[in-house]
């Protein structure tokens, strides 16, 4: 390299930073060490120590710092070394550079308060930050508008809600930065109406025009408070300012319009972007995957795969989801196949939903694996693991992960979601003592207000061990109303133990709260039919004919060799039908042989038994194991999935033939997750 002017070295320097290269930014190094004598001229030293400290080589930067002769260390020369700890997220760092900036009597100047009042507020020093407000105040930096914003957007952050509405009201000049500031921190802190007031108050002042980020901040208070007018009234104004061509806009519509449950209007936008990028197709794949429209998310990965968009960490994410929303094993591990592919199958995002696809498709060895191979586990991850057992029903494996979670070796503090987690698991375990004690620790030892979802567990339990008057009792003194899911988990409870009297006190509060659900008519109809009382059986079916309520269809699906077969009661279309025939022939002759015994309860009339028996065997979940046993080889595990709850008689027949065929089956319906394997079920016939 020829030799060079110490400004074209500077302007080389600045190049490397700006093109991210490290290698070109020593080269410029080494030749400024053969052609410079040391010390280097101090604008040269801060062009190296910004370099090294922006592309996050702080060892680099530190030692260039201690080379520097204290004389030629100016304000310049240690924001340089703050901005680029900030930057890179080495915010303790920072403050400690500051510290020592302040002990060779340097004094911070505007650049250098803003990346200090993020670092206090990203490692939520709100002491930390006061003592900056003070010092900027001291140096009248304070009504400089990025200070000012910096040191508002810092109180917002770490909490102090009174300091930052008094710092907003005396700044002497907003900035949009401040705006969206103001309104994004409100949707942070969970005040989305006071961000769309504050929205309406920076346009009645028209101090500075709204921007991109502006709009992108109040579509996430409209998402957060469901303000659909809002958001539509919001979206004409963006078109007719000029925005409707930002893609960072357009995919804050996206989102928007998929959590306010809008999706036609959120494909339209997607459809209307032009030049669409990452977080374009992350957000259209979280829509369909919010929304339960798997098929959809699935459709559009692929076509996203298509047009040659790599895979991000959010998108596989979502993708994952999809898959533990469908139980579809198989298309889970290919896209896991890609994580590994893509190198991100350790982050934690991608390793948090791997672990609750696996658990969600029945496959708690992968879970596990998952789990443990994580570097990096989040609180999602413990819950996600504990969720697996939980409704698998390896309960205790649950518990176990619970206290280990809580343990002083990891000192995970538990959530609101983790809770729901844990009782589920002392219901599946029949855990009254344990299951009530835990309940209890909620709010006494975690500060953690039980939710509906804790109450309907805690009912759950006690009804599962056969305390159902206790459950009510339960019910009755909650300080909360009691919700579909309560009400739901003591019918239930009624049903296995035989109490159609006060299954029909939880079945009428029931029709209240939710009129249109069939599957309480259908649970009440056959829990009178159990007990022989068939006049009340059918009248219970009369009542939903008379109100219009149909029950639903009942659908079990299967994947084999790539594909997935859909099944209904009595279907004959398929395409093996003659072949599921014979192997429903032979399974009913082989499970009487063995003493199988029909369960006609759950027949849906007052027909005669021989007609029950039909009735029952014919089945979607029984027609799609006859499918499963001559499509899947042997040691495969045979995966069924249906809309509705499984009957008592086709969960008694998977036990009988669970033990006939030597095969492991997995059957999720709506309510949980049943493994049957050597006449067993992990459920323990509670379901």
């Amino acid at each position: 390299m020829p030799l060079l002017s110490a400004n074209a070295l500077g302007w080389l320097i600045e190049s490397a930073l700006s093109t991210q290269s490290l290698l070109l930014g020593r080269a410029v190094h080494a030749h400024i060490i053969r052609t410079i004598k040391s010390p280097f001229p101090p604008f040269l030293s801060n062009h190296l120590i910004n370099f090294y400290s922006k592309l996050d080589s702080p060892n680099s930067a530190q030692l260039l710092l201690s080379l520097t002769p204290p004389r030629f260390r100016s304000v310049v020369t240690w924001t340089a070394l703050i901005a680029g700890s900030v930057q890179n997220g080495h915010f303790t760092s920072a403050l400690l550079h500051f510290s020592d900036m302040r002990r060779q009597s340097v004094q911070p100047n505007d650049f250098t308060f803003p990346c200090l009042f993020k670092a206090s507020a990203l490692l939520h020093y709100p002491l930390m930050g006061q003592q900056l407000h003070a010092l900027a105040l001291k140096g009248s930096f304070i009504n400089d508008v990025f200070v000012g914003c910096s040191a508002f957007d810092m109180y917002c952050k770490t909490g102090l809600r009174k300091y930052a509405q008094k710092m907003f009201d005396e700044m002497p000049h907003r900035n949009i930065a401040t705006w969206n500031a103001c309104i994004s921190n409100s949707v942070l802190d969970g005040r989305p109406y006071y961000a769309f007031l504050k929205f309406v108050e920076l346009l009645k002042l028209g101090e500075d025009p709204p921007n991109s980020i502006t709009f992108c901040v109040f579509l996430n208070a409209c998402s957060d408070g469901l303000y659909l007018k809002l958001g539509q009234q919001l979206h004409g104004y963006v078109i007719r300012l000029g925005f409707g061509s930002d893609v960072s806009v357009l995919n804050g519509m996206v989102d928007f319009y998929g959590k306010c449950h809008q999706v036609k209007y959120s494909e339209l936008v997607f459809n209307e972007i032009n030049v669409r990028n990452d977080v374009s197709w992350c957000t259209m794949l979280a829509v369909y995957e919010q929304n339960d429209i798997w098929d959809n998310a699935f459709m559009l990965f692929l076509k996203a795969r298509k047009e040659g968009i790599k895979p991000t960490e959010f998108m596989l994410s979502s993708v994952l989801s999809a898959c533990a929303g469908m139980a579809v094993l198989e298309l889970g591990r290919s896209i896991h196949g890609l994580a590994v592919k893509a190198c991100i199958e350790h982050n934690v995002f991608v390793g948090s939903a791997l672990v609750d696809m696996y658990g969600k498709c029945g496959s708690i060895e992968n879970c596990e694996s998952a789990f443990y191979e994580m570097p990096e586990r989040n609180l999602i991850t413990w819950n996600a693991v504990m969720g697996g057992y939980a409704h698998q029903g390896c309960a205790d494996m649950a518990l176990s992960l619970f206290e280990e979670m809580t343990s002083e070796s990891h000192n995970v503090v538990p959530s609101y979601v983790t809770f729901v987690c844990v009782l589920t698991a002392c219901s599946r375990a029949g855990a009254v003592k344990i299951g009530m004690d835990i309940f209890e620790s909620m709010r006494n030892k975690y500060g953690i207000e039980p939710g509906p979802e804790h109450y309907a567990c805690v009912v759950d339990i006690l009804g599962r061990a056969g305390l159902v008057e206790r459950a009510y009792d339960f019910i009755k003194k909650m300080h909360v109303p009691p919700t579909v899911s309560i009400w739901g988990a003591l019918l239930g409870a009624c049903r296995v133990h035989g109490k159609p009297e006060l299954g029909k006190v939880a079945a009428d509060n029931l029709f209240r709260l939710d009129p249109l659900d069939s599957g309480n008519h259908v649970i009440l109809s056959n829990m009178f039919a159990a007990a022989g009382r068939w006049n009340e059986a059918n009248l219970v079916r009369k009542e939903m004919k008379d109100v219009g309520i149909t029950k639903g269809a009942g659908v079990s699906w299967i994947s084999a060799k790539n594909s997935i077969h859909i099944f209904q009661a009595k279907d004959t279309t398929h395409k093996r039908y003659p072949e599921i025939q014979a192997m429903l022939a032979k399974l009913r002759r082989d499970m009487k042989a063995e003493g199988y015994i029909a369960d006609t309860n759950s027949a849906l009339y007052d027909l005669e038994e021989e007609e029950k028996e039909s009735e029952v065997w014919h089945h979607s979940e029984k027609i799609a194991l006859a499918f499963g046993l001559i499509a899947i080889p042997p040691g495969v595990p045979i995966r069924i999935t249906k809309n509705l709850r499984v009957c008592v008689d086709c969960h008694s027949a998977i036990k009988f033939i669970s033990g006939i065929t030597g095969r492991e089956i997995v059957v999720r319906d709506n309510n949980r997750f049943h493994s049957f394997k050597d006449y067993q079920c992990s459920c323990r016939d509670y379901w």
